[in-house]
């Protein structure tokens, strides 16, 4: 439940807010609310658009729509981690299905580490429901079966969901790169990830939403009680009674009430979203968008790795339709021999290609920059433009609003954020990585959003990212050599491994 700690403690900071903020400006913050749902509708097939670059932002805007929260709130993360903002999160929503609103959570098994008994409590609250997608690794699984599972379907024990949204009430959603964790919000002390998020009021959100209902009724999806009833071998048996359940939600609350957990920084940012808001309403655009989605599965495979999905279609598609640029990022880069063919036709039209992506130095995933550390030499001679961002880039100062609190303790900032812009009119913003575990094995959600002046906009800010003061061009230099070297060992450790199509 690693993952819906942290989204559920974005919540929480939402619900706390209702102490901290005078009775006038939270009626003043509903008031606002209703406008979205008025707009929603009014502008009609048209979605909302509004781009989240900064973590605060991201953060702030989530923890808002949960406490407006009337009737649903609809969850779906790859990663919900137990740390501060993940358990204020948890928090938030269990505050929300007090007051009647139905909250329904569904967590991919492969990084939950919540305590058996915890997930079992908040199932057990009338208005919480929580599933767990493919369970093969962690919930209700002891070591033994999950060995089992791992000898006996090696894709399925490899089939993740990666898709990340969230949906409140139906008409309004967010979806992009960040996971729910302190990293993604620029509040993790040591790693922070420079992500990007696209939030979505109307016809879109609806569109998301109904990607989640084909998820939560999906044969592949467990509900929590259904993974601990103990049937056979291959489940654990454990239960949970009401004063155990009653000790849980109170520590969750008590949690939450705490100064020393509900950080001061958070605190003002919360109590400053009178003004937030209406920022983010007059720059709130109404245009065309396309939500891309995996079906549950991603695909009919049954052994082999690959199989592609719908997800991988559409934006094969999306870089079919260009005519004169194409600029990614995207924090893995490893492409498939269909992917080089791709790129290789389009640079043959003379289409400029620019990608963006981690250093060996900023990377978080060792195995994945080995699988890109065997192709960059291919790539570049191929004609891509590859830009590798720096561990500590000086776009870090200005994304990271809360830069100069931290004094000389400056984190390292790493590209998460997964944007195809095509020749600056079209931008998807989502989940896919350029790899072949989203190609073929993950399921991924993204917007394609139709309108040139979004599309201009994501563009320079990924731009920004490429230049000489965020990011090292590796045909000038090598930017390895900025890296330990214990950490070059372990890229030429894994490069020498067969592990690419689980990258």
């Amino acid at each position: 439940m690693n993952y819906l700690y942290a989204f559920l403690r974005h919540a929480s900071v939402l619900i706390i807010t209702l102490i901290v903020i005078p009775t006038q400006a939270t009626e003043k913050a509903i008031d606002y609310y209703e406008e979205f749902k008025s707009l929603s509708i009014t502008q009609s097939p048209k979605s909302g658009v509004y781009v989240l670059e900064n973590g605060e932002d991201a953060l702030i805007t989530r923890a808002w729509l949960a406490d407006q929260a009337r009737e649903s709130i609809e969850v779906q993360y790859f990663i919900w981690s137990t740390d501060n903002i993940g358990i204020l999160a948890t928090e938030a929503l269990l505050r929300a299905a007090n007051r009647g609103v139905k909250v329904r959570v569904i967590v991919d098994d492969l990084l939950i580490d919540a305590p058996d008994k915890s997930l079992l409590a908040l199932e057990k609250h009338p208005n919480i429901h929580i599933k767990i997608y493919n369970p093969k690794h962690k919930v209700g699984t002891p070591l033994h079966a999950r060995v089992i599972n791992l000898l006996t379907n090696f894709r399925g024990f490899n089939q993740r969901m990666h898709d990340k949204t969230f949906v409140v009430d139906g008409f309004v959603a967010i979806t992009g790169g960040r996971n729910m964790a302190d990293e993604y919000y620029d509040y993790d002390h040591k790693y922070n990830f420079r992500d990007r998020d696209v939030l979505l009021v109307g016809n879109a959100s609806h569109k998301i939403q109904a990607s989640f209902n084909r998820f939560w009724n999906h044969k592949i999806s467990f509900a929590i009680e259904d993974l601990y009833d103990g049937f056979g071998i291959m489940q654990k048996n454990i239960d949970v009674n009401h004063q155990e359940i009653e000790e849980i939600y109170q520590d969750l609350h008590k949690y939450a009430q705490s100064e020393e957990n509900f950080k001061p920084e958070i605190r003002a940012l919360i109590s400053d979203i009178s003004q937030t808001i209406p920022r983010l309403m007059d720059k709130l655009k109404w245009v065309d968008v396309n939500i891309i989605s995996d079906d549950p599965g991603k695909n009919n495979a049954k052994f082999s790795l690959g199989g592609g999905g719908k997800s991988t279609i559409a934006l094969a598609n999306l870089l079919k339709s260009a005519k004169k640029e194409v600029v990614i990022q995207s924090p893995y880069v490893i492409l498939t021999k269909e992917a080089k063919a791709l790129f290789a036709s389009l640079i043959e039209k003379g289409i400029k290609i620019s990608i963006s992506t981690n250093s060996m130095e900023s990377t978080d995933n060792i195995q994945a920059f080995s699988g890109y550390k065997n192709q960059r030499n291919e790539l570049l001679k191929m004609g891509i433009n590859i830009f590798e961002y720096k561990a500590f880039p000086q776009t870090q100062k200005t994304i990271m609003q809360r830069y100069k609190q931290l004094n000389d303790k400056h984190p390292i900032f790493a590209l998460h954020a997964k944007t195809l812009v095509i020749d600056a009119k079209q931008v998807f913003i989502g989940t896919f990585n350029l790899d072949p575990r989203s190609i073929n094995l993950n399921t991924e959600i993204g917007a394609v959003i139709h309108d040139e002046s979004i599309a201009t906009q994501v563009r320079k800010a990924i731009i920004v990212d490429m230049s000489d003061e965020n990011s090292w061009d590796p045909r000038e230099k090598n930017p390895d050599r900025h890296s330990s070297l214990l950490k070059r060992l372990k890229v030429l450790f894994w490069r020498l491994t067969p592990i690419k199509p689980l990258l």
